[in-house]
């Protein structure tokens, strides 16, 4: 059985776990490596459970428990050789464990194929993930300003689709925030709106998608709330039905399993 979580979700961190069978990857590491280790044991599980960690990129929300996670734990890094190359310049120690891949490629743990994808975000070599395992497909995509057209189409139909729904455009142009980086977000290296993740969620369900984990919520330009009607009208407006969810800001989310899309907790 796959299943997909998030342990946090947000500007203040984020990670995930994709699991098939004995085989456990986590995505991102954006939170404490205490609280890493807290999920992983709630999971029944250790560190040393993890075949891989895959990052998407360098910034502090997505990577901020390696650093105490290498002193300890030996478990290969998967990300781009950009993002490979920033990790080694800010971490001691953290070379022998990166494995670069480029865009584009496929590694393989076990059952499961996970290929890196490109992202437009502010940073180089910025990435998603698609995995391939034998009940269907998942796909991961957050921080990115708008969808590339290659990670588009892989990502399309999924079975399950982790998707980032970060603002709604009116509360951060009106908001507290300095234009510039109002300006960030709004660009095409800064972040997807809820309106931009309704669009791509409508043409994911066509092509068969089954469940949406709406990720990355900001929590001054956004609500779950917010997210979940914008992307929730625009399915409904379609005439289309799927599983849609906000995953939470600081908890682990449910399971979503491929088999039955929700698991218990």
């Amino acid at each position: 059985m796959t299943t997909i979580r998030t342990f946090a979700s947000g500007s203040s961190g984020n990670a995930a776990l994709l699991s098939c069978g004995g085989t456990h990857l986590l995505i991102d590491m954006g939170i404490s490596c205490r609280r890493i280790c807290q999920s992983l044991a709630a999971l029944r599980l250790t560190p040393e459970d993890l075949a891989g960690v895959l990052i998407t990129h360098e910034h502090t929300d997505h990577i901020g428990g390696l650093a105490t996670y290498i002193k300890k734990y030996r478990t290969p890094i998967f990300c781009t050789p950009a993002v490979s190359r920033q990790l080694a310049y800010r971490l001691a120690g953290v070379e022998p464990l990166l494995r670069a891949m480029e865009l584009g490629e496929t590694v393989s743990f076990g059952p499961v194929e996970a290929e890196i994808l490109p992202t437009s975000h502010d940073c180089r070599e910025s990435a998603a993930w698609h995995f391939a395992v034998p009940e269907g497909r998942v796909g991961y995509l957050t921080d990115t300003g708008y969808i590339v057209e290659e990670t588009g189409k892989r990502l399309l139909g999924a079975d399950i689709l982790v998707l980032e729904s970060n603002h709604d455009v009116e509360m951060l142009r009106s908001g507290p925030y300095p234009y510039p980086l109002k300006k960030r977000i709004l660009g095409e290296q800064g972040h997807l709106s809820n309106d931009a993740a309704a669009e791509f969620a409508v043409e994911s369900v066509r092509a068969g998608t089954r469940a949406i984990l709406l990720a990355h919520l900001s929590d001054e330009n956004n609500t779950p709330q917010c997210a979940l009607e914008t992307v929730g009208s625009a399915l409904r407006e379609a005439g289309l039905a799927v599983s849609l969810a906000a995953a939470p800001k600081a908890v682990m989310s449910e399971a979503y399993c491929l088999e039955g899309v929700r698991c218990s907790g």
